[in-house]
């Protein structure tokens, strides 16, 4: 019987998603409170909170836990948790809500309810506070903290009852799983050790290393694509599952690796962001997060191993998920394979640096890729994306200069 890490904070998964009747009974009732419309931040979050993803919270958090998230990494009866997970609205709204309302939350160009929030709390903060706390920096070019700046004024905090997984599910299919179905996988397949390779980008040849390191030294390993929004110019999800799935096949044992997919949408919050990704791996049943260069990082926020060391500025007991921490990998011409900076003797001349911005870049600019850099399985998929988005872009082009004479 496979021996996973428990869930985070609780001895149990705590879903907040009620089943059968009662689910019936929550959106009949949902149907007739007023609605309030929430981001694609927010609704991700509500549904990681329906499927136990955010174990052990209960629903949005109210001021003194987010003042202890933002200053503690901890809520205000000590659970440790790295970011704030908030939901607001503007303050017309908020004065239309009392204290023990109910009210129901729906997506982003949805009528349909997602959620009730039993209001419990109303409250503003401040946003340059939570951005400097979180994100190290107040700059609005930062797209995390762009979210955080143009959300609503009022914080609402609450118990959640969830009512639907967003529409991931029929999206995405058998890729979207839940923590339950995971942990229930990894014991059928005698899994007691797994790590989690946290991914919103195709997989290079770097990522497919790392994946591969930690087969050598886990039962096996979870790639965990993210499902939500990204920042532009980022590849989709079903491109980006279509790549992993063919790697998969092509280039891993079978039966060492399992692909699926979690709903949230990236905050790109660097360092604090790796200890949240290993947090919800814990609920998943992950013992370890791969943590590679600037992981969940944007632009030049963060130094390139700011997560490997976060990981140390937090008590040993806080995550029983621990990072495996991977130095700057790279094939090398000399060696003749993939290496990083702790096997490589060789020069800088003798290495390819591989990200996946540089990827994207070469491939949105119709540079050849060489197969050093990724699978040409992968590449022909990709290609395949990055030539439709210059088909459409072409009609777009035609469209705009089309005078309708």
């Amino acid at each position: 019987m496979a021996n996973l890490v428990r869930p985070h904070g609780a001895a149990s998964l705590r879903p907040l998603m009620p089943e059968g009747e009662a689910l019936a009974a929550a959106r009949e009732r949902a149907d007739r409170l007023p609605a309030v419309q929430v981001t694609s931040r927010e609704a991700g979050d509500i549904v990681m909170l329906g499927i136990g993803g955010f174990t052990p919270l209960a629903g949005f958090m109210g001021e003194a836990d987010w003042h202890g998230v933002c200053d503690e990494m901890r809520t205000a009866d000590g659970l440790f948790w790295p970011i704030p997970i908030t939901a607001s609205v503007d303050a017309g709204t908020a004065g239309g809500i009392g204290i023990g309302d109910e009210v129901a939350l729906t997506g982003p160009g949805d009528a349909a309810p997602m959620a009730i929030l039993e209001v419990s709390e109303k409250y503003t903060i401040n946003k340059a506070h939570e951005c400097r706390s979180v994100f190290r920096t107040t700059d609005a070019e930062h797209p995390g903290v762009r979210m955080v700046m143009e959300q609503g004024e009022v914080n609402l905090a609450g118990r959640l009852t969830v009512l639907s997984a967003g529409g991931f599910p029929e999206e995405f299919g058998a890729l979207f799983l839940t923590p339950a179905e995971t942990r229930a996988r990894f014991e059928a397949n005698g899994w007691s050790t797994v790590a989690a390779f946290q991914t919103r980008n195709p997989m290079h040849r770097s990522h497919e290393y790392l994946a591969k390191i930690a087969v050598e030294t886990c039962d096996g390993v979870l790639i965990h694509s993210l499902l939500g929004n990204l920042k532009p110019g980022d590849i989709t999800a079903s491109v980006r599952a279509h790549a992993i799935d063919t790697l998969i096949e092509r280039y891993f044992v079978a039966n060492t690796v399992m692909h699926a997919g979690y709903p949230l949408d990236m905050r790109y919050a660097g360092p604090r962001e790796a200890l949240l990704h290993a947090l919800f791996r814990q609920n998943y049943g992950c013992s370890h997060l791969l943590v590679g260069r600037d992981h969940a990082g944007v632009g030049d926020y963060y130094g390139p191993f700011d997560a490997h060391r976060i990981f140390d500025e937090i008590d040993a007991g806080a995550l029983e998920t621990k990072p495996i921490r991977i130095d700057w990998t790279f094939w090398c011409a000399r060696c003749g394979q993939m290496a990083s900076m702790r096997t490589c003797p060789h020069t800088p001349e003798d290495r390819l640096l591989l990200s996946g911005t540089k990827l994207r870049k070469m491939l949105s600019e119709g540079e050849e890729v060489p197969d050093t850099f990724s699978r040409p399985e992968v590449l022909a998929i990709l290609r395949e994306y990055y030539e439709g988005l210059s088909a459409e872009e072409n009609v777009k082009v035609e469209l705009k200069g089309h005078s309708g004479a």
